[in-house]
């Protein structure tokens, strides 16, 4: 988590020192020194808030996962319940052919 926050505080940086690039300032003016944690603070802020996101993702991609195997699962029981009656194998083997 401390990393992905860390990376957009960085980048929050690097946006900083490319607009003074484009604008042709110099990158450290004692008035302006100020900038840098603000853009620090609004891209470790980002990352946060996109680390909550993906964390949210991943819960809800796990659940869905869960109810994959399960379906799964109860669907497979039913077959092999299903296999026991000789006239529905007949047509199970019939359709797969």
């Amino acid at each position: 988590m401390v990393h992905k926050i860390l990376f957009w505080a960085g980048f929050g940086i690097a946006t900083r020192f490319v607009q003074l690039g484009i604008e042709m300032r110099p990158f450290f003016q004692r008035g302006a020194l100020w900038v840098y944690p603000l853009f620090a603070g609004i891209g470790g802020s980002f990352g946060y808030w996109m680390k909550g996101v993906e964390d949210r993702q991943v819960k809800m991609l796990q659940q869905r996962k869960e109810i994959i195997i399960e379906k799964r699962r109860r669907r497979a029981e039913r077959e092999a319940a299903e296999v026991g009656t000789p006239s529905e194998t007949a047509g199970v083997l019939a359709s797969t052919s």
